[in-house]
């Protein structure tokens, strides 16, 4: 809208003279000069010539989404190991199709060199406040990196801001989170011991206006691993509704200064509508290019209690949106929470918490490969057992034993589900995941991956193996289980292609560094056959008619 503005000045100017009242003294009838008409001419030309050639441009974008050439606000970028991350002031999507990523060497600033453009990897809503954009490394070095619309032809003219330098992913306050009198930061290189709790007195909080300068600061009242939590200034704390959106940063008093910040508060987005009580029991999973896993993992769950699902997008690249619309479509309570902050699965557990905390009296925290089983298999009998410590006010968090399972056997991926196609598994238990109060877990929110700290006075309670278990599909084919060499999201576990810690239990017994399939693959981490749940399936959840389970279809 600010273009047509523009526009509508610039027709404005060429409106004739006779056409303000005319002067009641003057009897004079103003004439159009040749020089006139020929002004008008021309610029009706010119409109007509601007409409039609840019009329398929605009055609081009969908309505749901930005239908103008706005310009592009981005305010922060955020240099990650594989990718560049654009913050856009916008929360609207723009399609990644109608933009380039355009990058400028420091010694090109100054020159009259085209800089290089190349195309978005991804768009995303971020926030309330903002959206994404994706952007590839170039193989050659760059020093600043921005966005242009793809129909901008005149990229000789481009003018790079200010603040075009990418910030440093290892350095960064990224995250914030409002809860009741306090906020919540999370933030990246503090250094503080993993899996403890730190010194909250060597940490305080600066506020200020985005892209300002912090004029507010408040004392931490604790602090663990990559999460900061302050106590509200006395001006936000008065009216703590009205803090949301306000930057947020942390200092250690020692020195250092303010760590530079993306970080905008936020917190849970009510919707208006007010809830008689709050889920028995939801689930928070983060998720990279698992798309096809969810809509059986969903499924399965629903059926054994779960009632609300908190996807957290780990910067996917498949088609996880549309499974999601989909599921949600079908009457499943689920939402995609964008996370694209790399290596930071703990962090993504704590604000899930914090999220859930205002919508749910219980939340499991596991992964898309991970399936409860129940001795006593009934609808919703996950969700019973979980009732049934709600009202002992001295748990606060329950802990199953997990099985895992290997290859199988199989040299593809099950066609119809891994808990009917992986039923080969170790012997022994292997650890344990966690379903948490989380308004009684601990107030640093310090968590190990899926098993959180709870606060002084209160409990864990673990699940005997006769009540119920996990089956973690984790040793799957070796299509499948090698993406785990691409990445992997937990912050305090060594990245498999580095070598360090061989021997480690995060690591794979008889496995490298590198993504080579072992010749006996299908047929490791096989010690005892266990068809439990896939019995239970086959005979419970097929369609009379078509033999289908729930997540299948006819392409399958």
């Amino acid at each position: 809208m600010a273009f047509m503005h523009s526009f509508s000045l610039q027709f404005s100017t060429l409106t004739p003279m006779d056409s303000s009242p005319e002067q009641p003294h003057s009897k004079k009838k103003h004439k159009l000069l040749p020089k006139s008409i020929f002004l008008y001419f021309s610029f009706f030309l010119f409109f007509i010539f601007f409409c039609s050639s840019n009329h398929s441009f605009y055609s081009s974008l969908p309505s749901s989404t930005i239908t103008l050439p706005i310009p592009l606000h981005v305010h922060h970028r955020i240099l990650f190991p594989d990718h560049l991350l654009l913050m856009l002031s916008n929360p609207k999507i723009i399609p990644s199709s109608q933009l380039h990523c355009v990058y400028h060497h420091h010694t090109l600033l100054n020159s009259s060199s085209n800089p290089l453009l190349l195309p978005l990897l991804s768009t995303d809503r971020y926030d309330e406040f903002r959206s994404i954009a994706r952007c590839p490394l170039p193989a050659t070095n760059f020093s600043a990196v921005d966005l242009t619309w793809r129909r901008q032809v005149n990229h000789r003219d481009f003018q790079f801001p200010v603040r075009a330098k990418p910030h440093n992913w290892e350095k960064l306050a990224y995250e914030a989170f409002l809860d009741n009198d306090t906020v919540v930061v999370f933030v990246k290189g503090l250094n503080l011991r993993p899996h403890k709790v730190s010194d909250a007195t060597l940490f305080q909080c600066h506020f200020g206006l985005p892209n300002g300068a912090f004029r507010l600061t408040s004392k931490a009242v604790s602090a663990a691993q990559e999460v900061v939590r302050c106590a509200l200034p006395q001006s936000i704390g008065n009216s703590p509704d009205k803090g949301r959106g306000i930057s947020v940063s942390v200092s250690d008093v020692r020195g250092g200064g303010v760590i530079p910040s993306v970080a905008r508060i936020g917190g849970f987005e009510k919707s208006g509508r007010v809830k008689e009580k709050k889920f028995e029991l939801c689930a928070c999973t983060m998720v990279w290019n698992q798309a096809g896993a969810l809509r059986e993992w969903v499924m399965y769950h629903a059926w054994v209690g779960v009632e609300r699902w908190l996807i957290y997008d780990n910067n996917s690249d498949d088609e996880i949106d549309a499974v999601v619309r989909e599921l949600e479509e079908e009457g499943y309570n689920i939402s995609r929470v964008t996370w694209p902050w790399v290596k930071s699965q703990e962090a993504g557990f704590s604000h899930c918490v914090l999220r859930a905390k205002e919508e749910c009296k219980w939340v499991g925290l596991f992964d898309v490969d991970e399936f409860f089983y129940l001795n006593q298999m009934r609808r919703n009998g996950l969700r019973s057992i979980v009732a049934n410590f709600s009202s002992l006010n001295s748990v606060a968090e329950i802990r199953t034993g997990c099985h895992s399972f290997g290859p199988s056997g199989l040299a593809a991926h099950p066609k119809r589900g891994v808990g009917v196609g992986y039923t080969c598994r170790l012997r022994s238990q292997e650890r344990h995941k966690s379903i948490v109060r989380p308004d009684l877990v601990d107030f640093s929110l310090l968590n190990v991956v899926h098993h959180f700290e709870v606060r002084e006075g209160f409990e864990s309670h673990n699940l005997p193996l006769s009540v119920a278990v996990i089956n973690h599909y984790k040793y799957q084919v070796w299509e499948r289980f090698k993406t785990k060499f691409l990445r992997r999201v937990a912050t305090y576990v060594v990245d498999w292609k580095e070598d360090v810690n061989i021997g480690s239990k995060d690591r794979t017994p008889g496995l490298g560094t590198q993504p080579i399939e072992p010749p006996d693959w299908r047929f490791r981490f096989c010690e005892l056959w266990d068809t439990r749940l896939k019995d239970f399936l086959l005979s419970n959840f097929t369609h009379p008619q078509t033999s289908f389970l729930p997540w299948e279809t006819s392409s399958q």
